[in-house]
């Protein structure tokens, strides 16, 4: 799956469309906590989380993440969008809860973060 078809998945909104939609997702992940995210996180991933701050780019560049999905419309600072532009970091909006994007991702055939061990 690719970014364009996530997009055409949940329904979401592109806050950044000056990233590629053509980025393949790999797998998907919800957590709010940045410190296991950045534990736990993928290159390839679709995370979502009620985060907003700019740290998230941070992480999710970091990560080589796919993209950050904001779950129940919440807004993201125009700061924080700038700065996932710059690193053509990919931020989706939804007024689904990550509980349904999760369904949905999972229904599609993508899968969770693979566990080591």
């Amino acid at each position: 799956m690719n970014i364009r078809e996530l997009i055409e998945l949940t329904g979401a909104k592109d806050m950044t469309p000056e990233a590629s939609r053509e980025t393949e997702v790999t797998c998907g992940y919800t957590c709010d906590l940045l410190s296991w995210v950045m534990a736990h996180g993928k290159a390839g991933m679709a995370w979502i989380t009620v985060q907003t701050h700019m740290n998230v780019i941070a992480v999710a560049s970091l990560m080589e993440m796919a993209a950050v999905i904001i779950p129940e419309d919440i807004e993201m600072e125009e700061a924080t969008l700038e700065k996932a532009r710059e690193e053509g970091i990919c931020v989706l909006q939804s007024g689904k809860t990550a509980y349904e994007l999760c369904a949905l991702m999972a229904e599609a055939g993508l899968p969770g973060t693979p566990r080591e061990g």
